[in-house]
């Protein structure tokens, strides 16, 4: 597919829409961003990491919006979206249930799916399921299994709401923890991190209910084994064409399970950025436009 630049027919900013979600607690309601044309059947759904939200796909949803509609949910907890009262929902089941509630809203005739860590583990929840809609998945440098190193870096800043004096400051906190997302410059570095602060009377505060931390450090060694099972029986299950990629430095999807993902289940093709880490913002040319060809094929396949 070839990329193009923006010109005046493409918008520079996307749709804000919301769809209703059921919990054990009852209701919450789900923010969506959406691009391009809202009749076109053809969607891609972009979902982001753990501590992230939906406008981190602009740069993709900007070059993919003329022939997808693009659609970058908030996951509950997180930019737009309600908050959960109870901490211990914020757990994949509950992603996975809003997600099917989502693709139900948007009637698509094809779908394809991009997710960026947590967003891939979501992406394999539903992929792996029987008559999943998924029709062709990206997975963003993750995997079924997760790097112990990684998941403890992460641990280490999750949760732990900051003040900021403005989203500068802010967003020179997001690149101290982030190292591995690759270089950009000072322009694509601020359009990532805008979105990430809320405005508050005394300053800036991230924008995620820090009680999504709580199930992350919960977790015992044995229902991570079990979880890691749970998603290695729902990857190999997976029927779409599948496309890896993945950071050559990555903390968090080793090479070998990134090997194995190729051998098994879907076989999936696997594409490595060198210089990057976890995880690749797809906001650099070459990421997109691996990410590009791979779903127009897998769309003209279908």
């Amino acid at each position: 597919m070839a990329i193009q630049a923006e010109t005046a027919s493409q918008p520079s900013e996307p749709r804000l829409a919301w769809v209703q979600c059921l919990h054990p607690g009852g209701l919450h309601r789900m923010a969506y961003w959406e691009w391009g044309d809202p009749s076109n059947p053809d969607v891609l759904v972009c979902v982001h990491g753990l501590t992230r939200q939906g406008r981190d796909f602009d740069a993709l949803a900007q070059a993919l919006c003329r022939r997808f509609r693009v659609v970058c949910p908030d996951v509950v907890g997180r930019g737009r979206s309600g908050w959960l009262a109870q901490p211990m929902h914020y757990q994949l089941p509950q992603y996975v249930s809003d997600m099917v509630t989502l693709l139900a809203r948007l009637d698509a005739r094809w779908i394809g799916w991009v997710g960026t860590s947590m967003g891939g583990l979501i992406g394999i929840g539903l992929a792996g399921m029987r008559d999943a809609p998924v029709r062709a998945l990206v997975l963003n440098d993750v995997g079924p299994s997760l790097e112990a190193e990684g998941v403890r870096r992460i641990g280490g800043y999750v949760g732990h709401q900051r003040r900021f004096d403005s989203v500068e400051q802010g967003a020179a906190y997001l690149a101290s923890i982030a190292a591995g997302f690759g270089p950009h410059t000072p322009a694509q570095w601020l359009a990532l991190s805008r979105p990430m602060f809320v405005a508050e009377s005394d300053g800036w505060r991230l924008h995620y209910d820090p009680a999504i931390a709580i199930p992350f450090s919960m977790a015992t060694p044995e229902a991570g084994a079990a979880g890691e099972a749970m998603l290695w029986a729902l990857y190999d299950a997976v029927a779409a064409p599948t496309l890896v990629l993945r950071g050559a430095d990555s903390d968090i999807l080793g090479r070998g399970v990134a090997e194995a993902m190729r051998s098994r289940g879907p076989r999936a093709e696997l594409v490595e950025f060198a210089g990057v880490g976890h995880a690749p913002t797809l906001v650099q040319p070459e990421q997109i436009g691996a990410l590009a060809s791979f779903l127009e094929r897998a769309r003209a396949s279908a």
